[in-house]
């Protein structure tokens, strides 16, 4: 049996992975990277967030297309199937597994693929490819193995039309009727590629408004638009049973009593820790009932050199997040700066159009007596909205009416995950510097959506007295 000797092992080589074993490397530590596929990169390369935003991206290139009457001198409006969509996500994939990993052989890096599990609280072992096992013995060791949806045991997933948002990139038709149960962040997302697809879907939710955690007003034109695309949203709903027919199809059976058939069903209703397997119970750690590790704000766990970062720790369960949750773990381990609890992360949810917030709602301000005030910008308005033909949309932002504190920033449109990170950077600016005052005193590239945010200050300030 081979043994290695690192400063650092890295469990998982998705975002939260990469971005623990990139800082500790160029901190002068020894790291090892275990990852359980044959290539780097995790699910968020794989399965999730890679793959899905480039479905959506081509799935809005044909929108596009068969909507914008410039291309009817070209031909009249296409169809195209699923599995021609998801050739140009996996695309994208192959370079992202490329570029990833030259990063870890420009960092010395070593890279091992295999299934890792503790033997003690400084051992890995690890059974590689070739069924071969090896010894990681490290001073400290990162958790980063990510998460997958959660599957009920009531659920047949073995049928061939019911799908997880993992197995779903394999499915190889396209279905004229499609059940998506869960309205989640990633309900929603698939309820728009599959409905911009031509599918007619049925979006089960179990409870009463779409993302509630969102914006009233930005929550309420996601389900307008969703449902100006056929999509027929059912809320307050949950699922008695699941059953899979002979003939290709599947029939939901709701505890309300309605009961909803489908060609396929789309199971988006949580996700679970990567944490079995993992010989946990060797170093004393105990998952909760999701697979979740609890960590403190340093990102260690109850074991003092064991860390874990990335969606095995849950909220915000996003790659953005993961990566600096990542980059923090190791900054405590090399004692730099890079170390922070990371708790300021935008929302970035690739509907289409597409959505993105950060700070407060406006029920929150009202709840807390915050004396706020709006200021709107509609991008129909816009010229570069206009340039694009994508007028559907609006930016928000919330500010304190005596301070001019800019409190929340909330975008629905295009390019709104681009858009939010200007307000991002003044609301991040330390006292008299975080002012919407920003926004009118700034010259903005014209015709731009940033210019969203001038127009969006004008419009709020003209309400102040």
């Amino acid at each position: 049996m081979a043994v290695y000797n690192y400063d650092v092992v890295v469990l998982g080589s998705g975002p939260a992975g990469e971005g623990a074993a990139m800082n500790a490397a160029k901190h002068g530590r020894k790291v090892a990277v275990v990852e359980e596929r044959t290539m780097v990169g995790g699910n968020c390369t794989h399965l999730g967030t890679i793959p899905s935003k480039a479905l959506r991206y081509s799935v809005k290139q044909i929108i596009h297309f068969n909507t914008n009457k410039m291309f009817r001198s070209i031909g009249e409006p296409r169809w195209f199937s699923f599995p021609d969509v998801l050739k140009s996500a996996e695309k994208v994939m192959g370079k992202q597994v490329s570029s990833r990993t030259s990063y870890y052989a420009r960092n010395r890096v070593d890279v091992f693929f295999g299934k890792g599990s503790f033997a003690d609280e400084n051992t890995i072992e690890l059974v590689n490819q070739s069924g071969v096992v090896e010894k990681l013995i490290a001073k400290e060791i990162i958790i980063a193995t990510g998460s997958r949806p959660y599957r009920p045991a009531d659920v047949n997933f073995s049928h061939p039309r019911i799908y997880d948002s993992d197995t779903i990139l394999k499915l190889n038709h396209t279905p004229r009727t499609l059940i998506i149960y869960g309205a989640g962040v990633i309900g929603c997302e698939y309820a728009s590629i599959f409905c911009g697809l031509g599918v007619k879907v049925d979006l089960i939710d179990n409870r009463d408004r779409l993302l509630s955690f969102l914006d009233n007003e930005i929550s309420d034109a996601l389900s307008y638009h969703l449902r100006n695309n056929s999509v027929l949203i059912r809320h307050n709903e949950e699922y008695e049973s699941i059953e899979g027919l002979d003939k290709h199809g599947v029939v939901l059976n709701l505890k309300s009593g309605k009961k909803l058939k489908a060609d396929a069903l789309l199971w988006c209703n949580g996700r679970s820790g990567n944490t079995d397997g993992m010989g946990l119970e060797n170093v004393g750690l105990r998952p909760n009932g999701r697979g979740q590790l609890d960590v403190d704000e340093n990102y260690r766990t109850q074991v003092p050199n064991i860390y874990a970062v990335g969606d095995v720790i849950g909220w915000p369960s996003l790659a953005s997040a993961a990566f600096d949750q990542g980059r923090s773990a190791a900054g405590n381990i090399v004692s730099n700066d890079a170390w922070r609890f990371v708790d300021d992360v935008p929302t970035g949810i690739y509907t289409i159009p597409e959505i993105s917030s950060l700070g407060k709602t406006e029920r929150e301000l009202t709840d807390a007596h915050v004396p706020y005030e709006i200021g709107q910008a509609f991008f129909k308005s816009m010229a570069r909205a206009q340039i694009t033909d994508e007028p559907v949309g609006m930016l928000k932002i919330l500010f304190h009416r005596d301070t001019l504190q800019v409190l929340g920033i909330h975008c629905f449109g295009d390019q709104a995950s681009e858009i939010v990170h200007i307000g991002q950077a003044i609301m991040n600016q330390k006292g008299e510097a975080n002012t919407i005052k920003y926004f009118v005193n700034t010259t903005f590239n014209y015709p731009t959506m940033a210019e969203a945010y001038r127009v969006a200050a004008l419009d709020g300030l003209n309400r102040l007295f």
